[in-house]
């Protein structure tokens, strides 16, 4: 299911902090000065078991009486148009301003959940100064310190709830959904059109070409899913216009909604930065991917180089390299309908359910082998595995000291688990819990 929370607001109300809080990271710069945001910032966010993307849609700001009628008003309607729920940060300190008035203005025709979020009541002395904010017609308010945390909780039950009253059309689909993601103009339109076998999409040699994503069902061969085109995803700081910042906003939609997602690279360019970027954006939404290195027919070859250009791609994408790689052309049609019966066995893999016997007898064995490194004279034993009951392969080891096992051993149950079973292509999550 597709989750995506929108921050929206006039400038330097804390929008970037609070994006940062949630994110747990630092991408998105903070500053005193106004209009510091200038690229638009994604992440992923969890709250109660809950994963949701989350957009910081920061504008420029200049000294002009139409700051926001040409800055602000842009924004709001790309983020609202996308988003399912949008966060509506204001600020405490100066109350409702004229900005505030027209966002919510724009908030209110847009029928979407909103979460009005009074920014900077760092203490109790401020909270009868943020009831003013009812005043703007959108429900209930929440005051929150994006600085200090404080308040963030309740903001967040009250987003994780938007999001469930929202989600009847995000119903689960019944066929595979596979997806084509990359850089703009690599080929994803021409692999489509070569899959259909024929030009129903727009092909030049101009990036950005596509500007949505496009469903179509394909049912030969034996296959039946349905395949997706998607914009091509770029650097944010070459996300100049509004119409490609909508794309790119389809096109994280797209990747959380697709099982499989085909990630073409331009054999040409080799796995650039931008590539390994949409990788992980897959493999944090725990989406199964083969990666298609398209243009093959253009590259000067000997005996050595298919396994070369492999080799570095791995190299890029490391630590999880149980991926397939496979060479193509969608204009001479070499290995495309390779790639498309790769892609089912990866469904098919992010769909593999293992027998606890069996799990048991292989992993604990593995932990015998090498179990896991003492902590302060403390030995870490680990009794039990099994998988867990989620749509995506995940797996529970019960220990009694599961608080000192660290990356590089679950990096070692996770390669054992691969070279006991087949799932390549496949994210999967290993978990140390209590016993």
């Amino acid at each position: 299911m597709s989750r995506i929370l929108a921050i929206v607001g006039r400038p330097n109300v804390g929008k970037s902090t609070l994006f940062n809080r949630l994110t747990e990271s630092r991408e998105a710069i903070v500053d005193e000065v106004s209009g510091v945001t200038r690229d638009r910032n994604y992440g992923k966010s969890e709250w109660n078991g809950k994963v949701f993307s989350v957009i910081d849609t920061g504008g420029y700001v200049v000294n002009s009486g139409d700051v926001f009628e040409a800055e602000i008003n842009k924004q709001v309607h790309l983020a609202i148009d996308e988003a399912d729920v949008i966060l509506f940060v204001v600020d405490v300190e100066l109350g409702i301003t004229d900005l505030d008035d027209a966002v919510a203005a724009i908030l209110r025709r847009s029928g979407k959940k909103v979460v009005v979020t009074v920014n900077k009541v760092d203490n109790n002395q401020r909270i009868p100064d943020a009831q003013e904010f009812y005043g703007l017609g959108l429900g209930e308010i929440f005051c929150i310190s994006s600085m200090t945390g404080s308040g963030t909780g309740d903001m967040l039950d009250q987003v994780i709830n938007s999001f469930a009253e929202t989600s009847g059309s995000d119903e689960e689909h019944e066929l595979p959904y596979l997806s084509v993601v990359g850089r703009p103009n690599v080929g994803k339109s021409s692999f489509i059109n070569t899959l259909l076998g024929e030009e129903r999409y727009i092909v030049t040699d101009i990036a950005g070409t596509t500007r949505d994503s496009i469903h179509t069902r394909y049912n030969k061969f034996g296959h039946d899913f349905v395949i997706i085109d998607t914009a091509g995803l770029r650097k944010k700081g070459k996300v100049h216009d509004d119409i490609e910042f909508y794309s790119v906003l389809r096109s994280v939609r797209t990747i959380e909604s697709s099982d499989v997602c085909l990630l073409l690279v331009d054999a040409t360019r080799g796995m650039e930065a931008q590539d390994v970027n949409v990788f992980n954006l897959i493999v944090r939404n725990k989406k199964g991917v083969v990666i298609l290195v398209n243009k093959w027919d253009l590259i000067e070859k000997d005996g050595y180089s298919t396994r070369q250009v492999e080799a570095e791609i791995r190299e890029r994408i490391a630590p999880f390299t149980d991926v397939p790689i496979i060479f193509i052309s969608a204009k001479t049609k070499q290995r495309v309908h390779k790639a498309l019966d790769i892609a089912m066995q990866v469904f098919k893999n992010r769909k593999n359910r293992i027998k606890t016997s069996k799990l048991n007898e292989v992993l604990l064995e593995a932990v015998e082998t090498y179990p896991p490194p003492s902590v302060k004279g403390k030995y870490i034993k680990i009794k039990y595995v099994t998988q867990l009951p989620s749509p995506t392969p995940a797996f529970a080891l019960f220990a009694n000291l599961p608080q000192y096992i660290r990356e590089p051993y679950k990096r070692y149950i996770e390669n054992k688990i691969r070279e006991n079973f087949d799932f390549t292509g496949v994210p999967i999550q290993v978990y140390f819990r209590q016993k």
